[in-house]
């Protein structure tokens, strides 16, 4: 079967690779997405948006319709989930949105997608395949080439691989794995007039204990309310998919005060999320070929920044395609070493924020005296993070 010549191939319909997509038209590149799925989705319920990546949403021009769908809340609040006592707190109202000129919001990850997806169906330069599935990729010197489970090739000047935690992309670039971490999430969501208004509706809300975490906060208008809890494994065997039931949920969280343990009752049990990282790297592009978002960098999810990463990257991406039009192996590495460094701290970082979440008796004590004594508009810690333009 002959192949079809593309301009720039982006391997994943996801959050990233929407936005990789339209960054790229919006500055005169046409891009062709390919999706496996039957339907461009997200899989899944909450999301945050720090100020990093909304300064990228807003310079795409999409944050007005994001607005519609978003909430933009009042306070990031830490709270023991075992004595219910505050530990501390970040005010993102109007002095954190002077100070990063950017605000803080929360919404349904679909709704980004689709806003995203909207967008992109504007854009004359942009085509969008779903239900055709990548299953190798090839460096033919002047090109890449993505071979596809129907038997069809697509040959690219530049192919991006934006297809997650387990990127098949990411295999022609390094031969490593996911990290697994013995840690498990179940989440839900609910109509908010269900909800106690003990933490405050209008806050981002998360409750820490040993080995476990719990967030909430409100998405879609203020309508939903979005839990996640986090619990590590006792029965956790790598390789192994039988651990980390709802038996053991209920189990990790009935040390909880009695507001967090009902709320845990409340979450979905139809399906688990084991949390995986990978170890940051140094290499993410090869000739014509590169990784972006999880592909490149999958993190976990205790600072909230994986859809945030991707979103960066998408911009940086996109800027120095449009700069090195004439060179675009030099164009790709450009882009790696500009995002590479700040990627893997943040990767880092999400570790060990982790590992401070989740302490537990003296060593939690400790944890609470050092980041109880800052104020809610002191921003020094999170500058280097919210503060980051690409």
């Amino acid at each position: 079967m002959a192949a079809t010549r593309l301009k720039t191939l982006i391997i994943g319909g996801g959050i990233g690779g929407l936005t990789t997509a339209l960054a790229l038209a919006r500055r005169g590149l046409p891009v062709h997405v390919i999706e496996k799925a039957q339907d461009f989705g997200e899989i899944g319920a909450g999301l945050q948006l720090a100020p990093n990546a909304m300064q990228v949403l807003d310079e795409l021009g999409i944050v007005p319709e994001l607005a519609k769908h978003a909430v933009f809340p009042s306070r990031l609040v830490w709270m023991d989930a075992l004595a219910m006592q505050p530990i501390t707190a970040i005010d993102v109202g109007e002095k954190f949105r002077g100070h990063f000129g950017q605000p803080y919001l929360v919404m349904h990850r679909s709704d980004l997608l689709n806003v995203l997806l909207e967008a992109c169906k504007t854009e004359k330069l942009i085509m969008l395949e779903a239900g055709r599935e990548m299953i190798a990729v090839e460096d033919a010197g002047d090109h890449a080439r993505a071979k596809l489970a129907d038997g069809s090739v697509l040959d690219a000047d530049v192919l991006i691989g934006a297809d997650g935690l387990w990127s098949r992309v990411r295999r022609f670039i390094v031969d490593d794995a996911p990290v697994g971490v013995g840690y498990v999430a179940y989440r839900g969501t609910i109509p908010i007039e269900k909800m106690s208004s003990h933490a405050g509706l209008d806050n981002v809300v998360m409750w820490v204990g040993p080995g476990m975490h719990f967030v909430q906060y409100p998405i879609r208008r203020g309508e939903l309310y979005n839990q996640v809890a986090v619990f590590r494994s006792p029965s956790y065997v790598p390789g192994s998919d039988d651990w980390g039931g709802p038996e053991e949920l209920d189990a990790h969280f009935a040390q909880t005060c009695d507001y967090v343990r009902d709320c845990a009752k409340l979450m979905w049990r139809d399906k688990r999320w084991p949390m995986f990282d990978r170890n940051p790297i140094g290499t993410w592009a090869r000739n014509r070929i590169a990784l972006m978002g999880d592909a490149a960098h999958p993190m976990l999810q205790y600072i909230a920044q994986g859809a945030c990463q991707a979103i960066e990257d998408a911009m940086s991406l996109a800027k120095h395609l449009a700069e090195g039009r004439s060179d675009p192996t030099a164009a790709l590495v450009a882009y790696q070493e500009a995002r590479k460094l700040h990627t893997a701290r943040v990767q880092l970082t999400s570790r060990a924020m982790g590992a401070f979440f989740h302490l537990d008796g003296i060593a939690a004590q400790v944890r609470q005296q050092i980041v109880g004594k800052r104020a809610a508009d002191d921003f020094s810690m999170i500058d280097w993070l919210y503060g980051h333009r690409v």
